[in-house]
């Protein structure tokens, strides 16, 4: 294979060397999984292994035997997390221990554990695994995940999507059911602390990349967190009428939230540099306003009362490291209140379109309410 860095075939042939693959095919396009890695979307392409590869992949981790028990990030445009993150009921910190970076750890579940494949084939594949997390305030979860991952055929775009696809527009798109049990003998409550199903998609930057999110103009409360590390400066970030435009360079290191009573299920980016529009969709529960709050306090007065939309830009870190650079975009299910037993899911749809921006224009006012213009011209 000739595929240069940067293409969906040199990001497959570099994972095919240390991991087995999934890879889910209609016409041409691609997606692969890692089963090793959770069963998550490693990246994606619209023109098989010419194309342009979707998800950021850290080549440098790829195969490591010597893993880091803080976080090992491998990468991926769509990964299954746990939330939340901080707060009394976080399963990212020990009991007792300050929630600084230093004293972060992601749980081997869902970051270096192999997950069991319970079928595959070209179009879908599904993944489970059973484990145990404890949360920050000592509370035990017996739990397990299911996902199962479907490619969407670029002919079957206009049965899910209410778009007119110009014909020199091509598509990659997938839907993942997301799905999280209590497997355990003791009821999961707001009072002991209750997870959510939390995915993060992993996203390869560039100086030109927007990310949109519309929001509910008549929701109630503030339109957005924006200070998770810090308060996002004004040039990185602007909310306009009804539309969040964050820069997603992954030279800065921001991250914003939006409520559950302003979200909207739809938000998405492009690329300016390489004329992408990718659209994420997401099962946005409405019968629920518990959403758990990831923000790193020890105690939370509210800790039910977090986002349940995320996007996140890398950026250095203060010892002038780094985990990238990439950008997220980042959906949650409200908080699993679940009897033994019961299951709590979550659905996300990705699309990703590669056109011209007339073609393009065309998709991103139906989907997020803007023109291309307005998402370049904003930041």
């Amino acid at each position: 294979m000739n595929s240069k860095k940067g293409q969906y075939g040199h990001d497959l042939e570099q994972l095919q060397k240390y991991y087995s693959t999934i890879e889910l095919v209609a016409g041409s396009s691609r997606v692969v999984l890692v089963p090793e890695l959770q069963g998550r979307v490693m990246t994606s392409s619209t023109l098989g292994a010419e194309g342009f590869s979707f998800g950021w992949i850290n080549h440098e981790l790829l195969g490591t035997t010597q893993l880091s028990e803080q976080f090992n990030p491998f990468g991926g445009e769509e990964r299954f997390w746990i939330g939340p993150e901080g707060g009394q009921f976080s399963f990212y910190f020990e009991m007792g221990k300050a929630m600084e970076m230093h004293n972060w750890r992601v749980p081997e579940a869902i970051d270096t554990m192999p997950w069991e494949v319970i079928e595959a084939n070209q179009e879908t594949a599904t993944f489970q695994k059973a484990f145990r997390l404890k949360n920050y305030s000592g509370t035990n979860f017996h739990m397990e995940a299911t996902r199962r991952v479907s490619i969407i055929d670029p002919i079957e775009i206009e049965e899910y999507l209410p778009i007119k696809m110009d014909e020199s527009v091509r598509v990659v798109a997938y839907e993942s059911l997301n799905q999280l049990k209590n497997t355990g003998a003791s009821d999961w409550t707001k009072e002991t602390g209750a997870p959510s199903i939390w995915m993060l998609s992993m996203y390869q930057p560039s100086p030109e990349v927007t990310i949109v999110i519309p929001f509910r103009k008549e929701g109630e409360g503030p339109v957005l967190t924006d200070d998770y590390f810090g308060k996002v400066p004004s040039d990185r970030l602007k909310v306009d009428d009804g539309v969040i435009f964050f820069k997603a360079d992954g030279k800065f290191r921001s991250k914003i939230g939006v409520s559950p009573q302003r979200a909207l299920p739809t938000l998405g980016s492009y690329d300016a540099q390489n004329k992408c529009l990718t659209i994420l969709i997401c099962s946005l529960d409405s019968a629920s306003t518990d959403f758990v709050n990831s923000s790193w306090n020890e105690f939370q007065k509210e800790p039910f009362k977090g986002d349940a939309i995320n996007a996140y830009n890398d950026g250095p870190l203060a010892d002038g490291g780094q985990l990238g650079p990439f950008y997220e975009l980042e959906s949650s299910s409200s908080a699993a209140v679940l009897k033994a037993g019961e299951v709590k899911m979550h659905f996300q749809q990705t699309f990703h379109f590669e056109g011209d921006e007339t073609s393009l224009n065309a998709i991103a006012e139906k989907l997020l309410g803007v023109s291309i213009n307005q998402i370049k011209s904003n930041l």
